[in-house]
């Protein structure tokens, strides 16, 4: 006998950083609301994974992106507030820009300008410092004397794993149900609803969130595939050098050390007082998630170290304690990818973020959950 399909008001398909983010916003409109996900998040397969991620308020991807920020903060601490986590940290944050030839990030030249621009608009607490000033404060960083510093007070980080998992025990609390390790192998139509078809049945929805990251791929057109570029990234823990300088007092940080968008390093504070978190950005486009390399070799550590750490930052031993593979979904501009699916009206795609979108999560996900629970 053929069993028939679950039948819910809006269904998530992919609940990583914005999907959770959705899912738990759409667990209070008192729909019936479903999440789905082929892993089982928080996981390491995706784009949201490593421990932290940086929020910043003023973000020189695009000043239209500051309220997303700003409401972000505000969600971070009442979903803390609620669940008893802690999800946000506060320890500000620079920017570093050689001043020589301004460094370009996410589809902004002159990124370090944009930034203080947007700063001084929207009204966002911060500071320009002299180099020796931030030598002085934090010894580690070797920024020329042409260089150029913003310091942002609201700055700090956030914990992605543990963001999405309070974020889907919290939906599941209001009532919205999940499925993981579920992969989606097929959406189509069935009347008005769309018709989820996955490897353990098949689900009804009168709406869809399409939020699976890279993954999306798998459901574009031929034509709009080569649009979103899948970018390996690769995320290193240094081994501190005793004595030298306070980690743990650190800001979150992004230096800009010349005019490519590889031209780049960012890190955080010591968690742990022993190693620290530091990382670069690549824009090769390796085709899609699955076949990303997910090991990283002595030879990668060694280049990193080289082409990223030697000269430019002190206090560190030559000894990476661990490296962990994600990936960005990235599109031409850096800019947020939010659309219908192709022909399917009721299903909303949000992707790609392209590296610059867990910050802005918390917020993208209530406006997202907002639009999908008043419509229709």
């Amino acid at each position: 006998m053929k069993i028939p399909p679950l039948k819910f008001d809006i269904v998530v398909i992919g609940i990583g950083a914005v999907g959770s983010s959705a899912l738990y916003q759409l667990s209070k409109s008192g729909k019936k609301i479903l999440g789905i996900d082929r892993f089982e998040p928080p996981h390491t397969f995706g784009s949201s994974h490593g421990e932290t991620r940086i929020t910043r308020l003023a973000v020189g991807e695009g000043e239209d992106y500051v309220v997303l920020a700003k409401r972000s903060h505000e969600i971070w601490r009442e979903i803390e507030a609620e669940s008893g986590v802690e999800i946000m940290t506060n320890t500000s944050g620079i920017l570093m820009d050689s001043g020589l030839e301004p460094w370009g990030k996410h589809g902004s030249e002159g990124f370090w300008d944009k930034t203080v621009t947007f700063a001084k608009s929207q009204d966002i607490s911060h500071r320009i410092l002299e180099p020796e000033a931030l030598k002085s404060r934090f010894p580690a960083f070797q920024l020329e004397s042409s260089g150029k510093v913003y310091w942002e007070a609201a700055a700090g980080y956030l914990r992605p794993e543990i963001a999405i998992k309070a974020q889907l025990e919290l939906a599941k609390k209001n009532g919205a149900e999940i499925q993981v390790n579920t992969q989606v192998e097929e959406i189509g139509k069935e009347g008005s609803s769309v018709l989820i078809r996955t490897k353990n049945g098949q689900v009804l929805a009168e709406k869809v969130l399409f939020s699976a990251g890279g993954w999306v791929k798998d459901f574009l057109p031929e034509a709009e595939k080569t649009d979103f570029k899948i970018c390996r990234q690769v995320l290193h823990w240094l081994e501190i050098e005793p004595g030298f300088t306070d980690w743990t007092t650190y800001p979150v940080w992004m230096w800009g050390f010349g005019p490519k968008p590889e031209d780049f390093i960012y890190g955080f504070p010591s968690l742990d007082g022993k190693t620290v978190k530091m990382a670069t950005e690549s824009f090769v486009d390796d085709k899609h998630p699955d076949f990303l390399n997910r090991e990283v070799s002595a030879a990668e550590q060694n280049q990193f170290w080289k082409e990223k750490i030697e000269g430019k930052i002190l206090g560190l031993k030559r000894e990476i304690s661990k490296s962990v593979v994600c990936f960005y979904t990235v599109t031409a501009d850096a800019r947020f990818v939010i659309k219908p699916l192709a022909g399917m009206d009721n299903v909303l795609m949000v992707s790609a973020c392209s590296g610059h979108g867990f910050k802005h999560s918390a917020a993208l996900g209530e406006r997202l959950a907002h639009d999908l629970a008043l419509e229709g």
